[in-house]
């Protein structure tokens, strides 16, 4: 609602004024700066913004969605704060929340790698962080506005810009890992991260007990009808909660995974699990080859076949079959998973390969759209510099000896034709690939992660040696002025003047507040 349409409601409600005398103005302010009643009502909403954007992206590529991986409140709360600065909207702005970064930073059993060995509880404290964030901040910007309306001489100006103002609430996509145990404990933690505020979840095909990040070895993956009842347990978190239009992402991790628990049962050719199995490594039973102790057959092809398996009982695919696994993964989560999105998670940063394995799941599920990870386990730098030398000497530009392969990590290239060139496909990259790959989301999965640990590591090197202050007031604080960074006034980012405003509207002149003139923030009024 309108502040004017906010003013007439509360008259209406208050015809002889509210009681204790509050002012209708401080009613109203409390009310626009609270628009969401709870963090579900926030995933209903954010769920229909998703859906829109997902229709711009089909009749345009070049609309397509970004999000940075935040492990904290704060940091999704500057991402916002800095995009809105710079770009004047949040349009296509969302947030990424890493399951790798809870396990990582955000759980009670210190650091720990990307296994789901933390608490599930950690994810939906998180998502309940970041909008708590999220909404302060718009409370923070709203107040500064309300404050105005009441010493301006222009009253029409503010209020349309608090009738136009843009919420830093944004979509979350948040990271559940394998569901953390069976399909029934899936749907459950589902649920809670839905009642937290997310409007889409995140769903990979791993065993959910042997679970590995997406970029490391010995990766695990459960048969298809296993995964495609965890995407049905999904949505039914969704529609029970009545977020009609929650969207599911279904990752693979096939392309590296080499691995299986179990050998699903085929009730009829050509059904999940027969797709599944054949892609098994298997050597047919004979009298040379015959089973021993312990061991498994089973029909194929009209062939006893035994599978290759590990001392741990793991069962091992073809190699060479990643990327035909990918693709049936794929259309089975898109067409009988009921999946809105999907995620092929890849070794290297290769635009041809993604487009390669879409272009084949279109050909089954022409609306096939994807999130992508621009994942810091890629040496991005290394990675497209060979791309680039590969090129040229497919080219002819340079010849196979040209550009020693070992050094194309050195700084002097980054200047050079061939890093210039890198860096223009970079640049490029996320365009590229939601036009020629299908790829409506790009996401960077840790970049707060490596941020802060840069951030430290540059700060520390100057405080604790020869520049002590001068490392701190140039790296950060004069940086912060300069780019009219908000949080310079920490204590107003943090909602200081808040509870000022508070403190005025129920005690008037008694109120005791911290933004007088000895408040040290005041240095900062006319810069930041």
């Amino acid at each position: 609602m309108t502040y004017t349409d906010t003013i007439a409601e509360l008259q209406r409600r208050y015809p002889d004024g509210v009681p204790g005398g509050i002012p209708l103005s401080d009613i109203a302010q409390l009310k626009l700066q609270n628009s969401y009643s709870t963090h579900l009502d926030i995933a209903r909403a954010m769920a229909k913004v998703m859906r829109a954007d997902m229709a711009r992206y089909d009749a345009d590529t070049s609309q397509f969605t970004q999000s940075l991986g935040c492990w904290s409140g704060f940091h999704a709360q500057q991402m916002m704060r800095a995009i809105k600065r710079q770009k004047g909207t949040l349009d296509r702005a969302y947030v990424y929340l890493s399951g790798w970064m809870v396990a990582g930073l955000r759980n009670s059993f210190g650091h720990l790698p990307d296994q789901s060995m933390h608490e599930k509880t950690a994810v939906t404290a998180l998502i309940n962080e970041i909008y708590t964030s999220l909404r302060q901040a718009d409370e923070v910007d709203l107040n500064d506005l309300f404050n105005a309306l009441k010493t301006t001489d222009d009253r029409e100006s503010v209020i349309a810009k608090i009738d136009s103002y843009e919420s830093y609430v944004r979509p979350i996509i948040a990271d559940i890992d394998a569901g953390f145990g069976n399909v029934h404990a899936t749907y459950l933690l589902a649920k809670e991260l839905i009642k937290a505020g997310a409007c889409c979840i995140q769903i990979e095909n791993q065993v959910s007990d042997a679970k590995q990040c997406g970029h490391q070895d010995g990766k695990v993956t459960v048969p298809r009808e296993d995964f495609i009842e965890k995407l049905r347990a999904v949505r039914m978190a969704f529609e029970e909660l009545g977020v009609d239009d929650g969207v599911i992402v279904a990752r693979t991790d096939s392309l590296g995974a080499g691995l299986t628990q179990k050998i699903p049962v085929s009730r009829e050719p050509g059904d999940h699990a027969s797709e599944y199995t054949k892609w098994l490594d298997v050597s047919p039973v004979s009298e040379l080859n015959p089973l021993a102790d312990g061991e498994i057959a089973f029909q194929q092809d009209g062939q006893l076949v035994k599978p290759a398996r590990l001392p741990n009982g793991l069962y091992r695919f073809r190699d060479g079959t990643g990327e035909d696994r990918v693709v049936e993964d794929c259309i089975a989560a898109l067409n009988d998973g009921g999946a809105d999105l999907l995620w092929i998670e890849t070794a290297t940063p290769n635009v041809a390969q993604i487009a390669s394995m879409v272009n084949r799941v279109r050909e089954a599920a022409p609306h096939a759209k994807l999130t992508y990870n621009n994942s810091p386990s890629f040496n991005w730098t290394l990675n497209l510099r060979k791309q680039v030398r590969e090129d040229w000497i497919e080219q002819g530009f340079i010849q196979p000896g040209d550009y020693d392969e070992a050094r194309l990590m050195s700084a002097q290239f980054d200047t050079d034709p061939l890093g210039v060139e890198a860096d223009r496909r970079l640049k490029s990259f996320q365009t590229d690939i939601a036009r020629e790959a299908g790829v409506f989301h790009n996401l960077i999965t840790l970049p707060t992660f490596h941020l802060d640990a840069l951030g430290m590591d540059t700060l520390s090197e100057g405080y604790f040696g020869e520049d002590k202050m001068l490392a701190y007031v140039r790296g950060v604080q004069r940086q912060e002025i300069r780019r009219g960074v908000s949080a310079v006034r920490h204590q107003h980012e943090v909602g200081s003047d808040l509870g000022d405003t508070f403190k005025e509207m129920t005690g008037g002149d008694r109120a005791l507040k911290a933004g007088g003139e000895h408040n040290t923030m005041n240095q900062f009024a006319d810069v930041a």
